[in-house]
């Protein structure tokens, strides 16, 4: 006796669709990919932060953030891996600051908040950048408000530096303190 050819029964073809649909979802339940911060959070400057200043101004932007870093800095790789490629840390920040990255024995010229020509390793000197990564917060009038030396421990600590500036806490505690209260 032929055994009958085997027939896909509505079970079965069902089992095949719901295997189906899992294996074309699971990509959608993947978290969100990494940016390149070049691309998606440093804005691109032709040097003269006078004009980054007055853009930042007419985009009602919170203030300006600098990333000062160093080619071959581990701990600017980290920040740039970990950290700022992350969307909702570009996210964030491109709502509320305007960012650029220096490069702190870059001999590029640049014209700094006040209009003075500099460059790029000689303003990073001028704010007391001796190591890197720093994150340098200036108020939209071009003075110093925030400054964070080091890496964070991921994007939640740093989206904190971002509040803590952004919402004007810096005004009237440390960021220390500031952290301190929001765990």
């Amino acid at each position: 006796m032929i055994p009958s050819p085997r027939r896909h029964t509505p079970l079965t073809r069902l089992t095949a669709l719901l295997l189906l649909l899992l294996a074309t979802a699971l990509p959608l339940q993947a978290p969100a990919q990494e940016r390149d911060p070049y691309e998606h959070l440093f804005g691109m400057t032709f040097g003269d932060f006078r004009e980054e200043l007055a853009m930042a101004r007419e985009e009602g932007k919170k203030a300006v953030m600098i990333f000062f870093e160093m080619d071959g800095c581990p701990y600017c790789r980290h920040m740039k891996e970990e950290v700022l490629d992350r969307p909702k840390v570009q996210d964030y920040y491109n709502a509320h600051f305007a960012s650029f990255a220096v490069d702190v024995e870059g001999a590029l010229e640049i014209t700094d908040f006040q209009g003075r020509t500099t460059t790029e390793r000689e303003w990073a000197e001028t704010h007391g950048v001796h190591v890197t990564p720093v994150f340098l917060f200036f108020d939209l009038e071009g003075e110093p408000i925030a400054r964070h030396t080091g890496t964070t421990d991921g994007p939640g600590p740093f989206l904190e530096l971002g509040r803590y500036v952004a919402e004007g806490h810096y005004r009237d505690q440390s960021l220390e303190a500031f952290l301190k209260e929001s765990e």
